[in-house]
């Protein structure tokens, strides 16, 4: 296996997968998968035996959804079109819109659709609670002047005909006790319209298969909900929960470089490319040849092979000094990381492997010069 590649873990996928299954049995809430965070429909078969439903922001993720894994989609943008809404009907169960000034645009058509189809689509409304509980204000939709949602002193005693739900996103890889927060506030604000609709969903950010992870305060905490309002179905779409530490990336040192008594090791991959989120957010991700964090060994910065003079992060100790020809294994790198990559510098993009229980690796898909030249074409 030539690095750089991906590599899915099929046990470990199924093991958040059954306690995804599991949550949502026990607090009878459906909980669907936000392609957002990952989009590898070639596992989707594996997901599909436990979750077939989903949440899409674009038509090709409403479409990747109805393809290869279910036709159970919740569709939500900040802002339709003309040209995009009909096929956002055409596939969607559940349409959520970001303000009502979009809601009374297309409410008609959504009406005129369920009557004249007789497939019933569902509109709901993305509100906003303003409860901030994420340190990362990349991250944080609840930031005072957000574009998202619509805050309570702006809706009507009477929701408008038609808008059946309501929405909430204000968490990112957070703890049910950050829900209950969250969940608190919303209520506070739009307790007086819960009589009015028929789901509310609760958004993504639930980072249920971390270990840490409180999932019998999750469940308590959505069944006393579920007691206080029987009539509402609940929804969740998390995120990087379905695919958090199931997959990795590996890469092969190349050369060792010193400037200044800094070393860096370069490798054949791209935190800017291959790793984004590590540059945006920013975070230093898990090198499983390393040290524990506090350990002395021998330090290194790691440089990605891009001409980006930021493409590099600080801070690992090794108990060996590195050097070329060196693979290393950048840990939890299949959510929000496979959907972001991209090909800057036209750098070779990681191929995609599947580690299948009891079975050798099997080769999800390959890439080349023709998928850089076609990007651009």
């Amino acid at each position: 296996m030539q690095t750089p590649y991906y590599i899915v873990y099929e046990e470990k996928l199924r093991k958040n997968l059954e306690l995804i299954k599991e949550v949502s049995e026990k607090a009878n809430v459906k909980i669907i998968m936000a392609f957002k965070a990952n989009a590898l429909w070639k596992t989707f078969p594996i997901i599909s035996e436990y979750v077939k439903s989903s949440t899409a922001s674009s038509l090709n993720e409403m479409k990747l959804s109805l393809e290869f894994l279910g036709k159970d989609v919740h569709s939500y943008c900040p802002v339709y079109t003309e040209e995009t809404f009909p096929e956002f009907l055409e596939g969607s169960t559940h349409i959520t819109f970001n303000s009502l000034s979009q809601f009374y645009k297309f409410s008609d058509r959504i009406k005129k659709h369920n009557e004249i189809q007789g497939k019933k689509v569902s509109a709901g409304l993305r509100v906003n609670p303003h409860c901030s509980i994420i340190e990362t204000d990349l991250y944080n939709p609840c930031l005072p002047g957000s574009r998202f949602g619509v805050s309570a002193e702006n809706l009507p005693d009477e929701l408008p005909e038609g808008l059946e739900g309501l929405h909430f996103h204000a968490l990112c890889e957070s703890t049910s006790y950050d829900l209950e927060k969250v969940l608190e506030a919303f209520e506070t604000q739009y307790g007086k319209w819960l009589p009015q609709i028929k789901w509310l969903n609760m958004g993504g950010g639930h980072l249920m298969t971390r270990k840490d992870y409180d999932t019998g305060h999750l469940i308590s905490l959505l069944n006393q909900f579920h007691k206080k309002y029987p009539h509402l179905e609940l929804i969740m779409e998390p995120g990087s929960a379905f695919t958090w530490q199931t997959g990795d990336l590996k890469a092969t040192v190349l050369d060792i470089v010193e400037d200044s008594g800094i070393k860096t090791a370069i490798i054949d991959a791209s935190f800017a490319c291959h790793m984004p989120d590590c540059l945006e957010m920013p975070y230093k991700p898990a090198i499983e040849e390393a040290l524990p964090e506090g350990e002395k060994g021998y330090h290194y910065r790691i440089g990605g092979n891009s001409c980006l003079s930021g493409d590099f992060i600080d801070g690992w100790e090794f108990p060996e000094p590195l050097k070329a020809g060196d693979v290393l294994t950048f840990k939890d790198m299949n959510h929000y990381t496979t959907v972001k990559t991209h090909m800057f510098n036209g750098i070779q993009h990681p191929s995609f492997w599947l580690q299948p229980i009891n079975e050798k690796p099997s080769l999800l898909r390959r890439f080349d010069y023709e998928d850089y030249k076609n990007r651009m074409d």
